[in-house]
């Protein structure tokens, strides 16, 4: 399995260097203003392809900074609420709290020969 992992990020690799070599022309990309950049389309394709990584980040700033600030104020609830116990009613609560599981709660298992 190791060894298919690196084939298949080999063949990644010599499939974007080919492509690289194939797209060295150079390409005029028109801003605002007249202003313009002229690159290797190689380069224009690596510029897009790390500018739209960086504005899908932005895009989920807002809700990664909700979920951190919601899970620090949950924080100190959640420990306080634990704090109190000894340890041996801790272990024994979950202990207790732990599910059983049935030999009718699981699926049938089919033999097939060979």
């Amino acid at each position: 399995m190791k060894y298919l992992l690196w084939l298949l990020k080999a063949a990644i690799f010599f499939t974007l260097f080919a492509f690289a070599l194939n797209n060295q022309h150079d390409a005029t990309v028109y801003f605002f203003f007249g202003t313009y950049w002229r690159a290797p389309l190689v380069l224009v394709v690596l510029a897009a392809f790390a500018g739209g990584l960086v504005v899908g980040a932005l895009g989920m700033l807002p809700g990664w900074w909700k979920h951190r600030v919601a899970a620090a104020a949950q924080t100190p609830a959640a420990s306080e609420a634990q704090s109190p116990a000894t340890p041996v009613a801790t272990a024994a609560a979950v202990a207790t709290a732990a599910p059983t599981i049935s030999a009718t709660d699981l699926p049938a298992v089919r033999q097939h020969g060979l």
